[in-house]
């Protein structure tokens, strides 16, 4: 009997067990080939992120006598007349009336499921790359979720009979009719019991606690930020974004500021990743302006409140005289500050003044559990920064 044959979707695999093949891989020794930290950008209508895993495979060339292509070989065109670049015919890429109804920017729109995205991206974060998970804390009355359980009482009938709440009752009954002359003694064979002294318990439906968490994303876009490092805060930041969305169940909330040597809130990531300006940085204006909007907001009664920031390390408060301030009283109310500093490759490494300042404050080893310091090159690649959100979240 031949192989029997099967479509292509019977050979389908889903994320999980693809990841799990790739977790092996590693094991054998070999690298792993799934990628996570694809982004891409959102629109200017957009407030979440799209995260997308992909893998590159390698080429494999069977041909023996296959040459690879050298620079000035010009055997690799091909022959005709015609000069390069000229156009020689065009062809719709749809037809007129072939898809969709209406023209343009018309009909109804689909749901594109971006928060979900990040969600699914969150679970495997946690998971498969080993990220810790969080210990609820600060939990808040949910107005969307509900448990049930024998918390309210009722007189005469009900589900479970509430022994102590019943010989309450039949006590204080007796009490008023006088039949309990000696309270030291007494006889419950003389006691009567009335059908409205027996108290039951009965199911009901009560609002459920959840944790909720407010994450603070502060960018430097100085000038010197402009390319690579702010390619790799963001990516770092669209991870830790995800992986909060996972451990909170999606009720996570999103802040996002940027600063040179001044502070300013954006409405969305869109704006927060593509800002560019020019000019010097201070990088206490954003701690502080964070510091502000929680205690004008009341925002720590309610919320788990994370700060993560992202840095090329420079910054005009040199020793830190206006900054560690402001980053000590974060510290009171946040359950973790994440400091990235993506280095310059022209730039010497450990040297730069934020890098300098925190170390010498003597925070980074007093108060480990609420903040951490992460320095990477600005040309790092996904599995380093994967390790630089386990250092600075773990």
């Amino acid at each position: 009997m031949g192989e029997p044959k099967a479509g292509y979707t019977a050979h389908v695999r889903s994320l999980d067990e693809l990841l799990e093949r790739d977790r092996r891989r590693e094991e054998d020794g070999f690298p792993r080939k799934i990628r996570v930290g694809r982004m891409i950008k959102p629109g200017k209508g957009d407030s979440k992120v799209v995260v997308v895993p992909t893998t590159v495979e390698e080429k494999l060339v069977h041909d023996p006598n296959f040459r690879p292509p050298e620079e000035g070989d010009e055997s690799l065109g091909g022959t005709g007349e015609g000069e390069e670049g000229e156009v020689i015919g065009e062809t719709p890429v749809r037809e007129a009336g072939e898809a969709g109804e209406g023209g343009a920017g018309q009909g109804e729109g689909g749901a594109h499921e971006v928060e979900s995205s990040a969600y699914d991206l969150g679970r495997i974060l946690t998971e498969k790359f080993e990220l810790p998970n969080l210990k609820e804390k600060g939990k808040k009355r949910s107005l969307t979720r509900y448990t049930y359980d024998l918390t309210d009482r009722h007189r005469g009938f009900g589900q479970l009979l509430d022994k102590k709440a019943t010989l309450r009752r039949i006590l204080e009954t007796n009490l008023a009719l006088g039949r309990i002359p000696d309270p030291q003694a007494v006889d419950p064979n003389e006691l009567l019991i009335s059908p409205e002294d027996r108290v039951y318990r009965i199911l009901s439906r009560e609002k459920d606690y959840e944790s909720q968490a407010l994450v603070f994303f502060l960018r430097d876009y100085s000038g010197s930020m402009a390319g690579k490092a702010t390619e790799l805060v963001c990516t770092q930041h669209v991870l830790i974004y995800s992986w909060l969305l996972f451990q909170y169940d999606r009720q996570v909330e999103t802040r996002f500021i940027l600063h040179d040597t001044e502070a300013k809130e954006v409405k969305d990531f869109y704006t927060y990743y593509n800002s560019r300006v020019a000019g010097g940085t201070r990088v206490a204006a954003a701690y502080r302006l964070v510091n502000e909007m929680v205690e004008k907001e009341s925002l720590a009664k309610d919320y788990n409140i994370y700060v993560f920031h992202g840095t090329d390390g420079d910054d005009w408060d040199t020793d830190g005289r206006e900054v560690l301030p402001e980053i000590e009283k974060a510290l009171t109310y946040a359950s973790r500050v994440g400091v990235t500093v993506a280095e310059h490759a022209y730039g010497s490494s450990g040297n730069t003044e934020v890098e300098r300042y925190l170390k010498k404050s003597g925070l980074l080893e007093k108060k480990p559990e609420l903040l951490r310091l992460d320095t990477m090159g600005e040309d790092a690649e996904e599995p380093r920064i994967i390790e630089g959100i386990k250092k600075l979240i773990s």
